[in-house]
């Protein structure tokens, strides 16, 4: 029997992970296939035509699909074998033609365009008015409306789009797992303690001595403090290349074919643009809103970048280089500036960040928040690595929360949150299981640098949306709600790493378990702002070249283009995009970020004002605004629009400064 078919009956119904093989996915696949075919068929040719029959009916026809395929992408973006990325390029056209098959099916969307003329004679609550409003929504998004030629072409694109973005996030793998630089005795020279461990770690893990990996969590710190200019520049261009080292992983080609498809996507739907017809649900609407926001942050962004860049260039001609400070110096110079300006030193500050006390932050602000409790559970999990958590409120489960911290070679690079099951009602009470992914420099102990721990309890924050989540349908069910909607949450729940009892509780020395000195604290927490002129111009400048790749007609040289929108731009010589384009798997890699990179900075400027709501009152923790949060935002899903949400809990929008003051760039 294949076990991913049968109930699994372990402890709170978590996959059998242990007697999973490669080899059972395939089979597993094709019979949620063929169970889900059949269900729609049913539901579509019966004779049933209520709520009921149809809509709840389809919120419970892919089961089995689901299942596996929640075990399956999860295995695969966190754990990849040469079987699952065979799999995964196999599978995607078949899960692509059987989502079309669906929204084209004809009788089927006639049913749901009847119960949306008659909505308002059928007695529906108003969660009930929002799936079917969301529904009719994906369909005629989809296609169903079209005929024909038209209706066959938008088939085959949707397919061709699936297949180019598995290939786009294998081949960035692929790079990012095969690039090593082996480092001598001597290149160690200047690196502190815990980039030497990490980068022996990655070293162990080949064979080799000491080597700098493409990981995020070890080529950012070397880069910060390796005083050898000539391996920082090897290893960045190494970095800053992935993708786009031709032969067979090169991505630039598959970048044009994608942005061609979609703009002929959004043609074929009646859209002007791509941009247009992404943006259209989402609290933005339009490209222009978009761009509006992005240029009243990117002038003093870059007016801050500027004035930084300067003081670092002299910092380069002071140690007797000459020429212009280039993209591999900014990171060098910048920690030197940080020590002499704030007196913080990373390696000082790493050991009262260990991997346990930030978890044990993390837990600690949403048991105050939320009364959650976190109760350690054994394995076996998918790899040895993971760890895992029973979540429970007054007794009662709520979720199974899965860690998944440390980098290697088979998982793709990032950080994210998922959902192997996601919380909903119809059919039975079902509780999430919830996984946060990561890549943080394995260590014995694990020690984070600040912006680690950041994206710690910013990938927790996710985590808390779909554990919170308290709605009927799976349908609208914990981050199932508008893009730029779906970072609030998690942007939110960094600011409470900012409090500073929280730090004073937990941040501890790995060694000796006493508290980070008041002094080091306060430097910390001053120095919040620090070269963020940097940070937010790295992160603009991608988030404008994604909606100008999808605004008007597609670009036939997508690297052309970059460079023509980075030159309108006046980018900072020194500074590049966060992701270039052929590394750029927020965009390429499905279309999930596409025209929509954005929206980290559009829900930071709800973020910002949110937390405002709990400094309003005094208390970080106050019982009354967290009780609201959650209602209105970490429990609704999608059950309502996203500002009609927001606007619920916070009683009105929020405009751009709170975020241009966050970001200490309100006076630049």
């Amino acid at each position: 029997m294949n076990v991913l078919l049968q109930k699994w009956d372990g402890g709170f119904g978590l996959p059998p992970f242990a007697h999973i093989k490669d080899e059972d996915f395939l089979p597993a696949f094709e019979t949620g296939l063929a169970e889900g075919r059949a269900a729609i068929a049913e539901i579509a040719n019966g004779p049933g035509t209520s709520f009921a029959e149809v809509i709840e009916a389809l919120e419970q026809a892919g089961e089995t699909l689901d299942r596996v395929a929640g075990v399956f992408y999860n295995l695969a973006g966190a754990d990849s074998t040469d079987a699952r990325e065979a799999l995964q390029r196999d599978l995607a056209p078949k899960l692509s033609a059987y989502s079309s098959e669906i929204t084209n099916n004809k009788l089927l969307y006639a049913k749901i365009e009847t119960l949306w003329q008659r909505r308002e004679t059928l007695g529906l609550s108003p969660e009930q008015l929002r799936v079917l409003e969301l529904y009719r929504r994906m369909f005629v998004r989809s296609g169903a409306a079209l005929e024909g030629e038209g209706a066959a072409r938008l088939t085959e694109v949707k397919a061709r789009l699936a297949v180019l973005g598995t290939q786009f996030s294998q081949n960035l793998l692929a790079d990012e797992r095969s690039w090593f630089m082996e480092l001598s005795e001597d290149d160690l020279e200047g690196l502190p303690g815990f980039v030497i461990e990490a980068a022996r770690a990655a070293g162990a893990e080949r064979g080799l001595g000491p080597v700098v990996t493409l990981n995020r969590s070890l080529i950012v710190p070397f880069l910060q403090f390796s005083p050898r200019r000539a391996l920082r520049q090897r290893a960045y261009e190494a970095w800053v290349a992935r993708g786009a080292n031709g032969g067979a992983t090169d991505n630039r080609g598959i970048a044009a074919e994608t942005l061609a498809l979609r703009a002929e996507r959004a043609a074929l739907l009646g859209y002007e643009d791509f941009a247009s017809f992404k943006l259209e649900p989402e609290m933005a609407k339009t490209p222009q809103a978009v761009r509006d926001l992005l240029m009243r942050v990117w002038t003093p962004a870059r007016k801050k970048a500027l004035e930084d860049a300067a003081v670092l260039e002299a910092m380069l001609h002071k140690d007797g280089i000459s020429g212009p400070l280039e993209a591999w110096d900014w990171r060098y110079y910048s920690e030197q500036r940080r020590k002499a300006e704030h007196d913080l030193d990373e390696a000082v500050l790493k050991p009262y960040l260990s991997l346990n006390a930030m978890l044990g932050a993390m837990f600690d602000c949403a048991t105050k928040l939320f009364g959650l409790q976190f109760r350690e559970i054994d394995g076996p999990f998918y790899h040895p690595d993971v760890r895992g958590w029973e979540v429970t409120r007054n007794g009662s489960h709520i979720a199974v929360f899965l860690g998944d911290y440390f980098a290697r070679g088979s998982k793709r690079s990032g950080a994210w949150c998922s959902a192997m099951r996601s919380q909903r009602k119809l059919g039975g009470a079902q509780r999430p299981i919830v996984v946060n992914v990561c890549n943080f420099a394995k260590g014995d102990p694990c020690l984070l640098s600040y912006d680690d721990a950041r994206t710690l309890f910013h990938e927790f924050g996710h985590a808390l949306h779909q554990m919170l989540s308290d709605v009927t349908y799976e349908f609208i069910s914990g981050t199932s709600v508008a893009r730029d909607f779906v970072e609030l949450p998690s942007q939110l729940y960094e600011h409470w790493l900012e409090v500073p009892a929280v730090l004073e509780a937990h941040a501890r020395h790995v060694e000796t378990g006493a508290p980070m000195p008041a002094d080091l604290l306060k430097r910390l927490l001053d120095a919040g702002t620090y070269d963020q002129g940097f940070a937010t111009v790295e992160f603009l400048s991608s988030a404008l070249v994604d909606l100008e790749f999808h605004s008007g007609p597609p670009p036939a040289d997508p690297m052309q283009k970059q460079a023509e929108v980075l030159e309108s731009l006046g980018m900072p010589r020194a500074i590049r995009m966060r992701h270039a384009t052929p590394q750029f798997a927020h965009v390429f890699s499905g279309d999930g970020y596409s025209s929509g990179y954005y929206s980290y900075m559009w829900s930071e400027v709800m973020d910002a004002d949110a937390f405002a709501a709990f400094e309003e009152t005094g208390d970080p923790f106050d019982p009354e605004t967290a009780a609201r949060l959650e209602k209105f935002i970490l429990s609704a899903g999608g059950s309502q629009d996203a500002e009609a949400l927001y606007t619920q809990f916070r009683g009105k929008m929020p405009g751009v400064e709170a975020l241009l003051k966050g970001r200490g760039l309100l006076d630049a």
